[in-house]
């Protein structure tokens, strides 16, 4: 499958997989315990629905860029992406990550166990939104970095409680935001599309963001992240 059609066709699929074979190849072969967690990931009925490599050293870059010391990831799945942020934080730092699947949030402890990184992580279990709420009502103190890469029907109320878990400087990464050019549905009918153009008015309308998106072609197919940077 290509992006585009005719002369417009930019993009092979399949080629584009090929690419981030040769960009593992190449760039990602040292880190070794990230394959290894894939590995345990693969021996487990979840859905593979992890960032691609590239993708998970891409949000630890980002987190040691701006230096910080504590992340928020809302959806764990497995802890991959997790561990990769994780693996950017001071000894000091901390990782929260909040799924609502009870196997998920077994299968993510038992890997932050062997990536012997449950110092810096803490994984809680129940709907994202409640576990947020409560962190508000809690008075922790305001993340760096938060990930978003839940359902994305609930993007719009995520990033509402994230901005009330956040600093002036905080950045706010949304996953999966293009959904194959689904974006640009004008009527969308599943509750995910609806979520995501909601969300990316808000990241448009609000007065404490400032927001770009930049789409993503490879072994994930055809997809996004948007960034919004909390003024």
């Amino acid at each position: 499958m290509a992006i585009g059609s005719g002369s417009k066709s930019i993009v092979d699929l399949h080629q584009a997989a090929e690419v981030d074979d040769y960009i593992y190849d190449h760039l990602l072969t040292e880190d070794k315990l990230f394959a290894e967690v894939l590995e345990r990931c693969s021996q487990h009925p979840i859905p593979l629905i992890h960032v691609s490599p590239a993708q998970g050293k891409f949000l630890k870059f980002l987190v040691q860029m701006m230096g910080a010391k504590r992340v928020l990831e809302i959806g764990t799945l497995a802890a991959y992406s997790t561990i990769w942020m994780a693996s950017a934080l001071p000894e000091d730092g901390q990782c929260i990550t909040l799924d609502f699947d009870e196997k998920h949030v077994a299968i993510a402890r038992d890997n932050i166990e062997f990536a012997g990184m449950s110092h810096k992580i803490e994984v809680i279990q129940g709907a994202a939104v409640e576990s947020m709420e409560q962190l508000i009502a809690d008075g922790v103190e305001p993340f760096d970095f938060i990930f978003i890469d839940a359902d994305k029907g609930n993007n719009p109320s995520y990033l509402e409680l994230c901005l009330k878990l956040s600093r002036p400087g905080t950045v706010i990464i949304g996953d999966n935001v293009v959904r194959h050019g689904k974006i640009l549905e004008e009527n969308p009918k599943g509750a995910n599309i609806k979520g995501l153009k909601t969300f990316f008015e808000m990241m448009r309308n609000h007065p404490q963001l400032d927001a770009t998106a930049i789409q993503t072609v490879g072994a994930k197919s055809w997809d996004g992240f948007s960034m919004a940077i909390v003024k």
